[in-house]
């Protein structure tokens, strides 16, 4: 479970996205970052038992700083209202598909996962894999405690039919997808429940199958 304190920060954090405030605020930001860093372990305690490609992850390749790049974005406030971690062989910065949790205050809050935005080249095998085994693929995201609990596999599409495809493919749908994504939504309530974890372990172990299928790809 994460403390009440946490959201608390999170909450007046979004409200008050400045330095000044921030700074002054220092040892609340650092002890909600413990009190995160304390729940993603737990998970990967957990994560590991269910899914044997994410031996040796460790903590700090898993979550993502709070401090934003605002280079290129029009958004000029320098902190994220949120905490969040992605697990995946490899860490976060790794191009295959994975687990992730993402805590934000306000009914923002959710576990899921999926493979988000890849580059061309591993888009490209996970399109061929798709084409190729749609039946077993169909049958994973078809299953009803997926469907259930995550919808649908959901992500931007292209507007147009990728290269090498036709409209008529019945994995079309799927083929047009730039990132396949699944989520669950997690209450504010649900945070600091002692359930959490073991929640969060049940949403990951859904999805495993599609997080396998997608890696299998890009083996």
């Amino acid at each position: 479970m994460l403390l009440p304190s946490t959201l608390k920060f999170l909450k007046s954090l979004k409200q008050n996205n400045n330095k000044g405030w921030f700074d002054e605020h220092r040892d609340q930001y650092l002890s909600a970052k413990e009190d995160f860093e304390s729940l993603v372990q737990q998970v990967i305690d957990g994560l590991m038992k269910q899914d044997a490609t994410l031996s040796g992850l460790q903590v700090k390749d898993c979550v993502f700083r709070i401090y934003k790049d605002v280079r290129f974005s029009k958004d000029k406030t320098p902190y994220k209202p949120n905490m969040g971690a992605s697990f995946q062989a490899g860490g976060k910065k790794s191009p295959l598909a994975g687990y992730y949790f993402h805590l934000e205050p306000g009914g923002n809050s959710f576990a899921g996962g999926g493979l988000w935005m890849p580059a061309a080249p591993e888009l490209k095998k996970v399109r061929q894999e798709i084409d190729y085994n749609f039946g077993e693929f169909e049958r994973i995201i078809a299953n009803k405690g997926f469907i259930k609990h995550f919808g649908k596999v959901e992500g931007d599409a292209l507007k147009t039919v990728p290269q090498g495809y036709q409209n008529d493919n019945p994995a079309i749908a799927y083929l047009k997808l730039k990132s396949l994504i699944v989520s669950h939504p997690v209450t504010d309530d649900a945070c600091v429940q002692p359930s959490l974890v073991r929640e969060i372990l049940k949403t990951f172990a859904l999805m495993q199958p599609l997080i396998a299928f997608i890696n299998r790809a890009m083996d």
